[in-house]
């Protein structure tokens, strides 16, 4: 007889909440994807790190940092890079 996984046919979110894991996930994936966000519009715009460090007044270093998904980063730090790329940042309580 097989055991069979009692995760079997569930959904990824039942199964990181079942782990305990499903807030600290979803959070990662969201400053994941704001980052990559955040790349590809300075790519659009061709603003290098450099460029972005002296736009925002900070240095490279911070940038990369901003860029980092495993890096803690302020709003308003989101916020003002956002806004050098065109871009604007929303966050909501749902």
């Amino acid at each position: 007889m097989t055991k069979t996984s009692p995760h079997v046919g569930s959904s990824l979110d039942a199964f990181l909440q079942d782990e305990g894991i499903y807030e600290e996930s979803e959070g990662q994936a969201i400053k994941e994807v704001i980052a990559w966000q955040l790349a590809e519009a300075m790519k659009e715009r061709s603003l290098s790190k450099a460029r972005m460090a002296t736009l925002l007044k900070t240095s490279r270093s911070q940038v990369d940092r901003l860029l980092d998904p495993e890096r803690d980063v302020t709003l308003s730090t989101l916020q003002r890079a956002a806004a050098l790329v065109g871009r604007k940042l929303q966050v909501q309580l749902v």
